[in-house]
């Protein structure tokens, strides 16, 4: 498997963005991210007990197939369609809670999830973050790890005495030294090729880095796995108190991929044009273009201009620059199926002066 997810994802990774990609395949997959559980001092990184139970209820009762996310990404490479109503759970970062709150719901359920480790906390032993011990006991009942960097830095900025060729190199042994831990204390067979970004944040340089050392990646920006995902930075809907209600957790779940086979410009870190103007080239899909609805994070809905209909181009450009941190533009469509609407989420990243 892992030798599948390095060869094929380097391959296809490249394959699934290059404009004009013909792909026609109309199937998604949804994963949900979540952090802490029941840490009400942490509500932008934690759901309350009853929202999780509540999120595990509706996939229960609406027959969700709950797949481990392993087994998502082998199908995205390999090409094969997901069945409809597929979801992952997976959870950053290794926080005590995850081991006394949501281990022992997902277990007496026997549901797979993803767990995204930053290994130098663990190693430390700081409070709040689980140990390899507890780690080695819930791999043993259906929980996978993988990697989430060492130091859990945000990996997208540079030092400022730092060349482009030592900033590249400290990435590098962040990353390797965190799957060269989690191999050591869980086995190397056990740990896939799995990287998500620290934060959610990532930039082409960073991508880039990620996908030579042969991971599949995935961020914090909301939406469904579908075939023409970006295997450099797949989507995830991330869960906290705030966003967590059933309802909206169900019309998530609910979600289809929109399509897109071209995204100009591709690195979210902000260089130069402020606020940056979106391209998007979309494949063919049921998705209801004509009422297409863009966002973006503390400013609203915007215009949608398109440029070429007929080849479902379109941009998008807010009225107001974009604020120091992260932000999203969101843009969803109506399915023909009731209550179900494509989407896809780009992050952007403006670093301080």
């Amino acid at each position: 498997m892992r030798n599948l997810l390095c060869g094929l994802g380097l391959a296809l990774g490249l394959l699934l963005t290059e404009a004009g990609a013909t792909q026609t395949a109309d199937w998604q997959a949804v994963a949900f991210m979540y952090h802490r559980f029941g840490e009400s001092a942490h509500p932008s990184t934690s759901v309350t007990l009853e929202q999780f139970e509540s999120h595990l209820d509706h996939l229960e009762q609406n027959d969700y197939r709950v797949w481990p996310l392993e087994q998502v990404v082998e199908h995205l490479l390999a090409g094969k369609p997901v069945p409809d109503r597929t979801v992952s759970i997976t959870i950053d970062d290794a926080y005590t809670s995850v081991y006394t709150e949501a281990y022992p719901r997902l277990r007496e359920r026997g549901l797979p999830y993803t767990v995204f480790v930053a290994t130098d906390p663990v190693d430390r032993g700081s409070p709040g973050f689980m140990s390899w011990d507890q780690m080695r006991e819930m791999q043993r009942h259906g929980a996978a790890f993988a990697n989430h960097s060492s130091t859990h830095d945000h990996l997208v900025r540079r030092g400022e005495d730092e060349t482009e060729a030592d900033y590249r190199e400290r990435l590098r042994r962040d990353i390797v030294r965190a799957q060269q831990r989690l191999e050591t204390e869980l086995g190397a067979e056990n740990v896939p090729q799995l990287f998500a970004y620290p934060y959610g944040e990532y930039s082409a340089v960073v991508a880039e880095l990620v996908e030579e050392l042969g991971y599949v990646a995935f961020g914090q920006h909301s939406g469904a796995i579908g075939p023409h995902s970006d295997t450099r930075a797949l989507p995830r809907f991330p869960m906290a108190e705030a966003y967590a209600a059933v309802d909206e957790f169900a019309q998530k779940a609910a979600s289809k991929s929109l399509p897109v086979t071209s995204l100009e410009p591709w690195n979210p870190l902000i260089a130069d044009a402020n606020p940056p103007r979106m391209r998007v080239r979309l494949a063919d899909s049921t998705a209801r273009l004509d009422q297409l609805a863009c966002f973006v994070s503390r400013q609203g809905r915007i215009d949608v201009t398109w440029e070429d209909r007929d080849a479902r181009v379109f941009t998008v450009q807010p009225p107001r620059p974009l604020g120091v941190g992260r932000t999203r533009y969101n843009c969803t469509a109506p399915s023909p199926e009731a209550g179900r609407f494509y989407w896809f989420s780009q992050q952007w990243i403006r670093l301080p002066d």
